[in-house]
């Protein structure tokens, strides 16, 4: 019960709002995107502790997801769902938030909190990336 309070409380934060802002000008422009993907991809280099693994991988898939729809090899996400990452995305590589980084350890709180209600609420577009990505596994290694 914690956790959603949490969310909702981030969700409704000027934080957050400032990232869903920002996702829209990010979703028009593919530098904007890649350069967005390697930010995440350090911070999430970066999360240590345990059971944080579960973590990494959710961000690394969604970074996937981004960078495919920026390279424009797959545009199958509905715009409310990009939006929706890209905003998370922002936020969690955004020092300053609802709960700023600099903290010790509770820093990453809210933003590990994000990223599991993303996945949880994107469960369809996320499941539909992964098919997409394993046909395409499939495909190259039979050509």
């Amino acid at each position: 019960m914690a956790n959603s309070k949490l969310i909702a409380q981030v969700l409704a934060s000027i934080f957050f709002r400032r990232s869903n802002v920002k996702a829209a000008r990010y979703a028009r422009n593919s530098r904007s995107l890649f350069g967005l993907v390697q930010q995440v991809l350090t911070k999430s280099k970066g999360l240590t502790g345990s059971n944080i693994q579960d973590v990494r991988n959710h961000i690394a898939l969604m970074a996937r997801m981004v960078k495919a729809y920026a390279s424009g090899e797959y545009k199958n996400i509905p715009w409310k769902s990009l939006i929706r990452m890209i905003a998370v995305l922002i936020y969690f590589v955004s020092p300053l938030d609802f709960i700023p980084d600099f903290l010790p350890i509770i820093g990453v709180t809210d933003d590990i909190a994000l990223v599991f209600w993303l996945v949880s609420a994107m469960g369809t577009d996320i499941e539909k990336f992964r098919q997409w990505e394993e046909s395409r596994k499939t495909t190259i290694s039979i050509g």
